[in-house]
């Protein structure tokens, strides 16, 4: 199931995403719900000229125009309390696009933006934030196996 594709606007969007997560102290699908497909697809349309910019102002501009208030899921402060490493947002978002890509490959309906939703709105977003318990470290033939399954695998 190796994926070696790389889609920068996909990488960026998840990336935004997991940003404007941590500033407002949300999860992840509260964002791209609030974002909604409109949301999303602008971010990716525009990732090649939003990446160019002053990323706090990018985020400052979408919490503001999509309502996004402040929530207290802080999985980043979780995992410093507990003495790991928290990976860096870019991390994250590469975690997600490695799921999403051979999903869009192998599924009938191949909308990256429709599975992103989906992917976000699942279970393995939860196991994915957790960083405690390091699922974000799989590698991304399990993490897509654990999606696939509706259960977090093991390798």
């Amino acid at each position: 199931m190796r994926n070696d594709k790389f889609d920068n606007e996909l990488f960026f969007t998840c990336s935004i995403i997991e940003y404007i997560g941590r500033l407002t102290k949300n999860k992840r699908a509260y964002i791209v719900n609030m974002l909604g497909a409109k949301g999303i697809n602008f971010i990716y349309e525009f990732a090649d000229v939003l990446h160019s910019e002053n990323i706090d102002a990018v985020a400052d501009e979408f919490i503001r125009d999509y309502s996004i208030i402040n929530g207290t899921f802080d999985n980043v402060k979780e995992c410093e309390e507990e003495g790991y490493r928290v990976p860096s947002f870019w991390d994250i978002g590469k975690v997600y696009m490695r799921l999403i890509m051979p999903l869009c490959d192998n599924e009938f309906n191949n909308d990256k933006l429709d599975i992103l939703i989906e992917v976000y709105n699942s279970y393995i977003a939860e196991c994915i934030d957790d960083y405690v318990i390091g699922f974000y470290f799989s590698s991304p033939e399990c993490i897509y196996e654990s999606y696939k399954a509706g259960e977090m695998l093991t390798v």
